[in-house]
């Protein structure tokens, strides 16, 4: 398999999920602006959001994905079919308690997550609306993890990759047709969050049925329970909880914070959170998806350098893709924000504080792409504790740097302590790796930098120095135009940048990577 060419594959289709997102942003945006019930929508869905990412992207992926590639490439996929069996019958059973119990405890949970919301009793009981309208959430998007990890096993990767879409689809919708038919519009987008997650699990069932692995539900839990790949499962998981959603859990204390700063706060950096996943998402989720399940069939069959030439592949990329990413957050801060979201309700001052978030976003976005690849490295082993200590000390650090940063920089601190918080997860993953001999680099990385900074620099010259010809918020009354100036200012710093790689000797050869 041609892991460049999957990777294409994979990112493209997340490139339409993250466009498709980006013009719901646009919409919001434009529709509720930035206020105390866009505050208590974001916070709302903020809260099934991070238990989604913690209990299925996160800990319930990494823990899962290694122990079914064990199971076939060791047992069979008869054995394989009854673990995917019993651990979504595990997974539905828990979820549906979980999710039962936030419907009831909607109130306590707000009331906890943004204390903030205490003064204005109407924003805080909107958030208690929508945060029972959207709690189903985390259970529809759980088994969407739980297909996502099986069609990866068996190398499916596009059906999980154009999931989001139908999230995003729903919510425009609901902004554009729905909102002005409620007699509170923000109700709208919660309700299109409940039928998003429907329609991406109902998504993935053809694709399970084509391939013979949809997961049966099973009513006898004690049975379930019993199941030893289960019980390996949840071992795994338990702490995998915490290990994996380090920046997550920082956002929810985060959030929190914000909650008691500056009215619009929490949209602001949920503004600016979208723009920083656009490139996350593109890069560290594809590789994430894409080194998982070859990481760990290459740890089923103790091939060690397999092993560590996906890890070498993984991160080659990342810098040659993540870094320019990240100075362009940077530099193109106000216009990306500008163009993007700069109408109706959405003035200049949230384009300006939505812009400052957005760079400390991008000083750390290479730190939080790199975490994606090389935590696999220790999940495809098994290894979960090396991960958790890590992740304390990075929770620690996170929050010590708000106490710095916040005064300082208000919200816009937040993200820059989730940024820096993200760098240093990824610098002692990578001394794990190596200290352990897990991962041993390829030749050639000092040379690598050398020729990759230069590159950056002259990226960085020539996006300030075109930002600098326009007046970004001024062309509010021409949005086509100031499209087309984004447009043109990209595509000129996309040749420079790469014509500046291939006349330093980079060739895309260079990064093309067969998984056996």
């Amino acid at each position: 398999m041609n892991l460049l060419k999957t990777l294409l594959t994979i990112s493209g289709m997340t490139m339409l999920s993250r466009i498709t997102g980006l013009i719901r942003e646009l919409l919001v945006a434009r529709t509720f602006g930035a206020s105390g019930f866009t505050d208590a929508f974001f916070v709302a869905f903020r809260i099934p959001n991070l238990l989604r990412r913690l209990f299925a992207e996160g800990a319930f992926s990494q823990a899962f994905v290694p122990i079914l590639a064990e199971y076939v490439n060791r047992k069979g996929e008869s054995d394989a079919r009854e673990l995917i069996d019993k651990v979504a019958s595990a997974l539905f059973w828990v979820l549906l308690l979980v999710t039962l119990a936030g419907v009831v405890g909607a109130p306590v949970v707000v009331f906890f997550v943004a204390t903030g919301f205490r003064t204005e009793p109407a924003v805080l009981s909107g958030a208690v609306v929508m945060t029972r309208i959207m709690f189903p959430y985390i259970l529809f998007m759980s088994l969407v993890s739980l297909a996502g990890g099986i069609l990866n096993t068996w190398r499916e990767f596009r059906v999980p990759a154009f999931t989001p879409v139908l999230l995003n689809l729903s919510l425009i919708v609901a902004t554009l047709f729905v909102a002005p038919r409620m007699d509170v519009p923000i109700y709208a987008l919660a309700l299109a969050v409940f039928v998003g997650g429907l329609l991406q699990l109902a998504f993935q069932i053809p694709m399970l049925l084509k391939l013979g692995v949809l997961p049966r539900i099973h009513f006898s839990i004690v049975a379930v329970w019993r199941h030893e790949g289960v019980r390996r499962v949840i071992r795994q998981m338990l702490p995998a909880t915490f290990a994996v959603s380090v920046a997550q859990i920082s956002l929810l204390i985060n959030t929190n914070i914000a909650s008691h700063l500056a009215s619009g706060s929490v949209s602001w950096l949920s503004y600016a959170d979208r723009l920083m996943e656009f490139p996350n998402a593109l890069l560290g989720v594809a590789l994430g998806t894409i080194l998982l399940p070859g990481l760990s069939r290459a740890n089923a069959r103790h091939d060690m350098q397999e092993y560590s030439s996906l890890l070498d592949w993984g991160l080659r990329l990342c810098f040659l893709l993540a870094l320019p990413a990240g100075v362009l957050l940077i530099t193109l801060s106000a216009p990306f924000t500008a163009t993007l979201f700069h109408y109706g309700h959405f003035n200049v001052q949230d384009v300006a504080m939505t812009a400052h978030a957005v760079i400390a976003y991008g000083i750390g976005l290479a730190g939080m792409i790199v975490v994606r690849i090389l935590a696999p490295g220790f999940y495809a082993r098994q290894d979960i504790k090396t991960p958790v200590r890590i992740a304390l000390l990075v929770l620690v650090a996170t929050q010590a740097m708000n106490l710095l940063f916040v005064p300082w920089f208000a919200h816009a601190g937040l993200a820059l302590s989730i940024g820096f918080g993200g760098c240093i997860n990824a610098a002692l993953l990578f001394a794990g790796l190596r200290w352990r001999r897990i991962y041993l680099p390829h030749a050639g990385w000092r040379f690598f930098f050398l020729r990759l900074g230069g590159a950056l620099f002259l990226l960085a010259g020539v996006a300030l120095w075109m930002a600098s010809r326009f007046d970004w918020t001024g062309m509010h009354t021409q949005p086509f135009m100031r499209v087309c100036a984004l447009a043109t200012i990209m595509v000129v710093c996309g040749v420079v940048y790469f014509g500046a790689l291939l006349l330093m000797g980079f060739r895309l050869r260079d990064f093309k990577q067969l998984s056996r």
